[in-house]
């Protein structure tokens, strides 16, 4: 057995460095021992590895593997080291499409070891709460953090982002980041202790999040799994959570006791003058088979830049309260005759997707960011148009609504322009495809490609190889909302 001592427990570049080196002495994963320098490697981890191999000299990997390794490695699983290098193994053995094997168990517990530790970051980013200590030399600002993983390192980037000009430290029980304004260094790990209590801002902080605190909108355990209770003692606004929840049935009460509010006249007379048509029926129902069937009417008869054009405007379809909503870009030439979504050539490989990666097509509700049709007249062929952000826009308010009274799980976006529409920001989908990102009303965005990529690849191989993706992303999905 050979012991590979790796200096930190989240150091990718050292664990990279070691597992090239024993790739190209033939080492199988089951001879080597990992484990951190200063830790026992185990009885029986003394051998040296042997010489380089040339039949193992210039192996490449497919660019997902690293992309997956760097952020699985940050997880506290001690097997993640050996894990990492069997899948490596098996890659350069000859499985070079294993990271496309979605259901393989090595490839998915690497995913849900990096699922789990994106999902740690989120929660750091959310609630690191810096105190203001008083110096000789100025302010500074001290956070405790209990992080599940070993994050520190990675997410101190962030807050250099965000907090550029304080001088700050975060402080965690494994190690502790230092910044002073033009350097990050990199600490031990301290106490609770350490850290100051409170500052003057605390009361800041609590009548703020008591004024966004909405009573008719308390979800207990939603609240609970986004912001869990084991973060409470480290947030001022905490202490007021068990209070605000239990005044939430009286205040309520008492909403609707009092009644609206009626708007000032002044104002009531320019917005009187300003609004030429009714507001949404859709507003103003609570039965959500009456909202939606009242938003459709609206989308049905609006008269958009993109109408003029289109034979119809075409709204999405599905069960209420389907736990995955897919959005795609816009109807094509067939949609827009047939009055449905994804019904033309891109519809139906996506159906075929649908069955192969175990999603029922009756369970999923399917729609588009722009509902109308957008094309150039060339002949007897309509060619297909990409939405510009004006397009996107004007059905944004649309899309919203539709989504929130469906209300799925996880929602999928199929390409560049759902994708954009959700988050309101061009992102690439090759940076954020098959992780979960935010909309920008918070809903959870799931991104990938939209099937008619797939359709326009040139060749069978590349055709093959991006199915298979498409199919892996599908399943990730589906795992999320199971």
């Amino acid at each position: 057995m050979i012991g590979i001592a790796l200096p930190g427990p989240a150091d990718f570049e050292a664990w990279r460095a070691e597992a090239r080196r024993l790739l190209a002495a033939e080492v199988p994963p089951e001879r080597v021992a990992w484990h951190l320098r200063g830790e026992s490697a185990g009885l029986f981890a003394d051998e040296a590895a042997p010489a380089p191999s040339p039949r193992r000299d210039g192996i490449t990997v497919p660019r997902a593997f690293p992309e997956l390794a760097e952020v699985a490695i940050r997880h506290r699983d001690p097997e993640r080291f050996a894990l990492l290098y069997r899948i490596l193994w098996r890659i350069a053995g000859g499985e070079a499409g294993l990271m496309q094997v979605a259901v393989d168990p090595d490839v998915l517990r690497a995913h849900a070891m990096a699922k789990a530790v994106r999902r740690d970051a989120h929660k750091m980013h959310a609630f690191v709460r810096f105190r203001e200590l008083a110096g000789e030399d100025g302010p500074r600002f001290v956070a405790w953090f209990e992080p599940e993983h070993h994050i520190l390192e990675a997410e101190a980037g962030f807050f250099i982002r965000r907090f550029a000009g304080m001088r700050w430290s975060i402080l965690t029980p494994e190690a502790s980041a230092h910044w002073d304004g033009e350097e990050l260094r990199i600490g031990p790990g301290g106490r609770r202790a350490d850290a100051p209590a409170e500052d003057a801002k605390e009361d800041l902080w609590r009548a703020y999040f008591a004024s966004i605190f909405n009573p008719a909108r308390l979800k207990p355990a939603a609240m609970r799994a986004e912001m869990p209770v084991r973060y409470w003692r480290n947030l001022p606004e905490a202490r007021d959570i068990p209070r605000l929840m239990a005044e939430a049935p009286r205040r309520v009460a008492e909403m609707v006791a009092r009644g609206a509010t009626p708007p000032a006249p002044r104002r009531q007379r320019v917005l009187a003058a300003d609004v030429e048509a009714p507001m949404p029926a859709d507003l103003f129902t609570q039965d959500p088979t009456a909202a939606l069937a009242a938003l459709r009417a609206e989308v049905l008869a609006d008269r958009g830049p993109l109408a003029e054009h289109a034979t119809q405007a075409v709204f999405g379809e599905g069960p209420i309260g389907a736990a995955l909503l897919f959005v795609g870009e816009q109807p094509g030439d067939e949609e827009d005759i047939a009055g449905r979504p994804f019904v033309g050539p891109a519809g139906r490989m996506f159906n075929r997707a649908l069955e192969e990666a175990g999603i029922p097509r009756a369970e999923a509700y399917v729609t588009n960011a722009v509902k109308h049709f957008k094309f150039k007249p060339t002949g007897r062929r309509r060619l297909h148009q990409s939405p510009d952000a004006g397009d996107i826009a004007h059905y944004r308010p649309f899309l919203r609504r539709e989504i929130e009274i469906v209300g799925p799980r996880l929602v999928v976006s199929l390409g560049a322009t759902a994708l954009r529409a959700l988050t309101g920001k061009p992102l690439a989908i090759t940076k954020v495809r098959g992780e979960v990102v935010k909309s920008e009303d918070g809903q959870p965005v799931f991104p990938t490609v939209h099937p008619s990529y797939l359709l326009r690849l040139p060749d069978p191989e590349s055709k093959a190889r991006e199915y298979a993706r498409f199919l892996g992303d599908l399943k990730s999905a589906w795992r999320e909302v199971q």
